[in-house]
């Protein structure tokens, strides 16, 4: 029987009431690793009712001594970063080189808020009158909370925590019930790494647990990564609860290819943008947007590429792509291939159906490749998350930005091109908080907020870097005057 995964709350692990649970399914064998208690509102409430009393102390610990236990957990991830990727790797499909390398960007992140003494700081203005002075101080919330997704079990989470904690604040994270292990993993290391107790916490669980979470007056602030719809109910229950949210949506990424591109390395770097990690991820490119002659010679070699790339299980030498999620998402993504084919689209690449030795029943889809894709067709408007590109193509680069823009996300766009008039134009007028020139993933790294434009983003704050630091704090202002004759004297 599977391994039922516990609850950590006050610094302990804990079995969760829960009296349902659900399988956690390897996707690339089918095979049953873990079982995920689907924990009621109690058990939510239990670790909001422990965090905020732990809240009282951790508040007034002065941020230079916050940070120590993140340091240590840095050194932690480092440590184990093997083994915790290869659960990513296990539960979530991707390659172990997707997994390592989502890894690393929580690593950078955890580096990141380990400056939190510098960037907590406010500001102060001497004799706004005189004798009289203001200063803008930053203090914590209390209690928050993070609402994950599957596609990144190990780097979305710090995307948050270790900007909260370092903050002041108590942190719950909510992993997704399809990819719990690898959470797991990491709060033994939280535990290891000496947090006090109801600092940090993790809850398993489904609709029940989140709308706890929504609901629950003693949760200030909330942060969720996963669809749009999802993320619009997650932002619209949590601010009618008085609570600050930022919620990252689905997306729909152009990349945009100009005549005088190089085609070599665009079709190398747009292959591995779309079909890494499965095309399961926000930044991943689905629609490439060809200007003018670059049409032919860039269909021609992207459908090489993606005929080319291996696909297995992703701890296997060799292997450049895993498996989708779920055998739900395998069917969902085949359906909306089949509806571009009735749209109108060429299949150019068909990954419909294929059966990997030794492999047969994972939820595997071959790279795909669409053609000719009409701007208003399903496949051209709906987020697939899966590793299907639908080619598109325009005359002039105007036209191209006029496509990019006749969306309603606006998470990230690219262009690839030589020209630098071309490319500060693209930059300039397209809709999209997130831009890449020349590079087919426009990842920011921790030092820089994930920005995210549109359908793509629900709130004023994004994740990461100085963003991060405003959503956990909340800023006081203080005017304060000292007359002369109020001083004692010695």
């Amino acid at each position: 029987m599977a391994e039922r995964l516990q609850n950590f709350v006050d610094g302990n692990w804990r079995a969760s009431s829960a009296s349902q649970a659900l399988d956690v399914i390897n996707p690339a064998s089918a095979q049953v690793l873990a079982e995920v208690p689907l924990s009621p509102a109690t058990d939510v409430n239990a670790a909001v009712e422990r965090a905020e009393r732990a809240f009282l102390s951790w508040r007034r610990t002065p941020v230079v001594d916050r940070v120590q236990p993140l340091f240590k957990l840095r050194a932690l991830l480092e440590q184990h970063r093997d083994e915790l990727s290869l659960s990513i790797t296990n539960e979530c499909g991707k390659t172990l080189a997707e997994s390592k390398a989502e890894m690393q960007r929580a690593i950078e992140n955890v580096e990141t808020a380990c400056a939190m003494p510098i960037l907590i700081q406010g500001a102060n203005c001497e004799d706004i009158a005189s004798g009289i002075d203001e200063h803008m101080i930053r203090q914590p919330l209390g209690v928050v909370a993070a609402i994950v997704p599957f596609n990144f079990p190990g780097m979305i989470p710090f995307w948050f925590l270790p900007y909260a904690v370092a903050a002041g604040d108590c942190f719950l994270l909510k992993p997704s019930e399809r990819v719990p292990i690898t959470s797991q993993m990491v709060f033994h290391l939280v535990r290891e790494a000496g947090f006090p107790a109801g600092v940090i916490q993790l809850v398993h669980g489904g609709r029940e647990a989140v709308n706890a979470i929504l609901d629950h007056p003693g949760i200030r602030a909330v942060s969720f990564v996963g669809s749009t719809a999802t993320a619009k109910y997650i932002y619209s229950r949590a601010a009618a609860s008085g609570k600050r949210a930022q919620c990252q949506g689905g997306a729909k990424n152009p990349v945009v290819v100009m005549p005088d591109a190089d085609l070599e390395m665009t079709t190398r770097i747009l292959a591995d943008s779309a079909f890494g990690c499965a095309g399961q991820r926000c930044l991943a490119a689905s629609v490439a947007i060809t200007v003018g002659d670059a049409r032919s010679g860039l269909t021609e070699r992207m459908a090489a590429a993606a005929k080319g790339r291996k696909v297995g299980y992703g701890a296997q030498a060799g292997v450049e792509m895993g498996p989708v999620i779920s055998a739900e998402s395998k069917t969902r993504i085949e359906g909306l291939i089949a509806k571009g084919e009735h749209d109108g689209a060429r299949v150019l690449v068909d990954g419909r159906g294929p059966k990997i030795s030794g492999y047969e029943d994972g939820y595997f889809i071959l790279p795909t490749v669409l053609d000719d894709v009409a701007p208003d067709s399903e496949a051209a408007r709906t987020e697939i998350f899966g590793p299907v590109l639908s080619l598109m193509h325009a005359q002039t680069i105007e036209e191209a930005i006029a496509l990019v823009n006749g969306r309603s996300y606006g998470n990230m766009a690219c262009i690839f091109t030589t020209d630098g008039a071309n490319a500060r134009r693209f930059r300039y007028e397209v809709n999209a908080g997130n831009v890449g020139v020349n590079v087919g993933v426009a990842a920011p790294m921790s030092t820089f907020p994930f920005s995210g434009w549109g359908e793509s983003f629900f709130g004023d704050l994004h994740a990461q870097a100085h963003h991060a630091v405003e959503f956990f704090t909340q800023t006081k202002v203080v005017v304060e005057r000292w007359p002369k004759e109020w001083s004692r004297k010695f």
